[in-house]
């Protein structure tokens, strides 16, 4: 391979030849090479904030308008480019410094030799130009805002959809009666549309409580440069790239933030974490219901019929498996995981600058990435092609005690007890068991117990 060298604080470093990075990148390239690479929307977002410094640069007569000019066109250019051409030349790793300054500065350093390509006596330098006004301290976290509140707003749209799928079935299914079950054991009736409204509401409720909290992400600590103070970043450059950065991501992002805040605390990262937590947790009870009451074929609850998207085991010819319930659920176990990650790194901000800000956007991103990927997967190749067995719910309908409790306001708690416990023991079905014990006579029994009557379909919440 062959290379060049290039010069930072520290002395001389070798440096790929065709590599658009410099002296700084080459250094953490070699120091920090564990872990996964700096995600590529952080990447993305820094871009735009270089491009946005240098727009606001320009107009505040901060940097010459012929750099200034070099710096918008080297980052619109990069920007322009496909996810694998672009990582090429940022290939640092998320376990780095805690402020994420090696990846700012790579940024700045394939952004100052880009402009080479276009003006070869371009001058433009990574830290006085490309960073001008600039600290790795409020650009590396203002690019997580944007990343996380991209990213929140992408899942809402995933679970919106799940909804709409589920939404679907709860009208489909709306007079299909089964059996409810609580403790793991067989309850009163309800119809299978009710069983998927609970968990509609569910989901709607995950979305409220994101939608609550993702305008946290809109403060943007840029301008704070090293602690807060904005030393070095001219009057009006901080409002001036918020809104160049609202109008690139059609976002309502505000600089009208406490930047000691913004540098020393992730709070708004670390509550809406907390909201992907709350829909995992759900998610998990969705997926596994579906997966559990589409148990079978012969030896299990077989209630639900799903889709059979591949085969389902190298030994056993014909098996279906609940794949893509397995998926969301794996998935909603590492957000749960992620969630203690962000907390502890959250809590670490140690004077003026919180040193885990790498970690904690990468776990974010993973967790929002993980759970739009699998609740569409979840939502178009499960939940769309299920369908009911409803001969078999109608007959763990029938061969249910638990039906019994219509009879209560009639006979008494405790009658109703010895009919279905006589029905257990001596193996006979409820009606038979009732009419046995001379409680009930037959027409009464077909009056009183009308399991869809049961479900109480047709009355209104109070």
């Amino acid at each position: 391979m062959e290379y060049r060298e290039e010069a930072d604080t520290l002395g001389t470093v070798r440096v790929p030849a065709t590599a658009l990075w410099g002296a700084q990148t080459e250094r953490s390239r070699h120091n920090f090479t564990t872990g996964p690479l700096m995600p590529l929307p952080v990447i993305r977002a820094l871009l735009q904030i270089k491009l946005a410094a240098a727009t606001a640069n320009r107009d505040l007569g901060e940097i010459q308008e012929e750099k200034a000019q070099l710096i918008i066109r080297a980052a619109t250019d990069l920007l322009a480019l496909p996810d694998d051409e672009l990582r090429r030349d940022f290939p640092l790793h998320v376990y780095q410094t805690g402020s994420g300054t090696q990846t700012n500065m790579n940024v700045n350093e394939v952004i100052a030799h880009q402009t080479i390509k276009y003006d070869p006596t371009s001058g433009v330098l990574p830290n006085d130009d490309v960073n001008h006004g600039q600290s790795s301290n409020d650009t590396f976290p203002t690019a997580m805002a944007i990343t996380a509140r991209v990213a929140v707003r992408e899942l809402e749209g995933a679970v919106q959809h799940l909804i709409d799928e589920l939404a679907v079935k709860e009208a489909a299914y709306e007079n299909i009666v089964k059996i409810g079950r609580t403790h793991l054991q067989d309850a009163t009736p309800l119809t299978f549309g009710q069983e998927v409204s609970g968990w509609v509401s569910m989901l709607e409720h995950d979305w409220d409580f994101l939608k609550s909290l993702d305008d946290s992400l809109l403060e943007l600590p840029i301008g704070g440069t090293a602690v807060g103070t904005g030393l070095n970043a001219a009057p009006g450059f901080a409002t001036a790239v918020a809104a160049q950065l609202s109008k690139a991501y059609d976002q309502p992002f505000t600089a009208k933030s406490n930047k000691f805040f913004g540098l020393a605390a992730h709070s708004g990262i670390n509550v809406v974490h907390g909201g992907l937590k709350t829909l995992a947790s759900d998610l998990l009870k969705i997926a596994n219901d579906v997966r559990f009451l589409a148990s079978g074929p012969r030896a299990g609850y077989n209630e639900l019929n799903i889709p059979a998207n591949e085969p389902g085991s190298s030994i056993m010819p014909g098996k279906v498996n609940p794949t893509q319930a397995e998926a969301l659920t794996m998935a909603t176990t590492r957000v749960m995981g992620n969630d203690v990650t962000i907390t502890v790194a959250a809590s670490q901000g140690n004077f003026e600058m919180n040193v885990y800000k790498p970690v904690i956007i990468e776990t974010f991103l993973e967790s929002a990435d993980l759970l739009t990927g699998t609740v569409l997967g979840f939502a178009d190749k499960l939940i769309h092609g299920m369908t009911v067995n409803a001969d078999r719910m109608a007959e763990l309908v029938a061969n249910s005690l638990m039906t019994v409790t219509a009879l209560s306001p009639y006979i008494g708690y405790h009658a109703s007890a010895e009919i279905a416990q006589a029905a257990e023991r001596e193996g006979t079905t409820l009606r038979e068991a009732a009419v046995k014990s001379g409680q009930v006579t037959a027409a009464q029994f077909d009056q009183w117990v009308n399991p869809l009557a049961m479900t109480n379909r047709d009355r209104s919440m109070d």
